[in-house]
């Protein structure tokens, strides 16, 4: 069962000795590789970090382009940005600021909704602000809620930036509520190009030479099975009898479906949280997966 910390996390580095205790610690992080494995040293682990995945754009971004079209006419009620890398993803496809002024301008005529803080963050560097945002641990559930909250959406015609992967739940919901949707999708992830460390730190969960294992993406969960292939029994069974720490809901949705306990999740879904609380609750007298 997902246990919450019981108090908040901080960024306080553990001495010497104390937090991981020098265990090897895997995390499957790409974009912020360094910077988780530099935490896990700050707790006094041995980290062991292997890039998951990466970010494939979409080729000339056709369902952008349409999505362009739609907002310069009018023709969308609402906008949902699910993620920060998304929104400036769709930026940099408006050339020069005439482009992204005149987008911005549609943009502003219609409801602009936030998935979590990042997407936010993305908006206010073009100066917008978003009508709606979801609140911690900024699930899709969360974001429904607060849209159900602002009024009915039958017969809106409502945008959806995707992240990587649909969000089928979401989409269907927001169908089920009578929206007409339009979906954005702006790149997809895919296996990083060198599988070797993926392939390594799942030997080392496999072999039961670590510790503990990180996710902090549904995606990583995905790919970690998907590099093990024919040895996914023993990598469940293996992180069974591992310490496994998610970033919040939705990976731990995807843990959960792939057979998978999760032993810690943070109270709110940041990496710095996420590094701390596991050391903290590793050192503890009696501190197991159990």
């Amino acid at each position: 069962m997902t246990q919450p910390a019981a108090t908040p996390m901080s960024l306080r580095t553990s001495p010497a000795g104390a937090g991981f205790g020098g265990r090897t610690i895997v995390s499957f992080e790409s974009r912020r590789g360094t910077e988780i494995g530099e935490l896990i040293r700050r707790h006094g682990g041995m980290p062991l970090v292997a890039p998951s995945m990466r970010e494939i754009p979409l080729d000339d971004h056709p369902e952008a382009q349409a999505f362009f079209t739609k907002l310069a006419a009018g023709d969308i009620d609402l906008t949902i940005f699910l993620t920060g890398v998304g929104l400036r993803a769709l930026v940099a496809t408006r050339p020069g600021s005439d482009g992204v002024a005149s987008w911005v301008a549609a943009l502003q005529k219609t409801k602009i909704v936030a998935r979590g803080p990042k997407p936010v963050a993305a908006l206010r560097e073009i100066g917008l602000q978003p009508h709606v945002t979801a609140p911690e641990p900024n699930t899709w559930r969360e974001l429904l809620a607060a849209l159900d909250a602002h009024g009915s959406l039958a017969d809106a015609v409502v945008a959806v930036q995707e992240y990587g992967i649909p969000n089928e739940a979401l989409l269907a919901a927001l169908a089920e509520r009578g929206a007409h949707v339009i979906r954005v999708p702006i790149y997809r992830w895919a296996l990083p190009d060198d599988v070797g460390p993926l392939r390594d730190a799942v030997d080392a969960l496999i072999e039961r030479r670590a510790t503990a294992a990180l996710f902090t993406s549904a995606t990583q969960v995905f790919h970690a099975f998907e590099v093990a292939a024919a040895r996914s029994d023993a990598l469940r069974a293996a992180l069974a009898e591992t310490t496994v720490a998610s970033i919040g809901p939705v990976c731990s949705e995807a843990l959960t479906a792939h057979g998978v306990p999760v032993h810690f999740e943070p109270e709110h879904p940041k990496m710095g949280q996420l590094v701390g609380g596991l050391a903290r609750r590793l050192a503890a007298p009696g501190g197991t997966t159990e």
